[in-house]
């Protein structure tokens, strides 16, 4: 696979990758249990915005992979 095709294959899934995040993110940040406390919201609201982070990584990696020599 060259590149160029991982590079448009790596995007898809960072979008999304990004769109389930922040849809999750959502769903659990309206629970009672969260919205209820500022201490447990600002803790969840630091991991949820660096958490994407993680799964992103690889995706990337995989994307900017040279091209094997043929």
């Amino acid at each position: 696979m060259t590149i160029r095709t991982r590079k448009f294959f790596g995007t898809i899934a960072l979008l999304l990758l990004v769109v389930v995040w922040s849809l999750l993110g959502m769903t659990i940040a309206q629970t009672p249990w969260l919205a209820n406390s500022g201490l447990r919201q600002a803790i969840f609201y630091v991991v949820a915005g660096l958490g994407w982070v993680l799964p992103a990584m690889p995706i990337i990696s995989w994307m900017s992979r040279p091209d094997r020599a043929a």
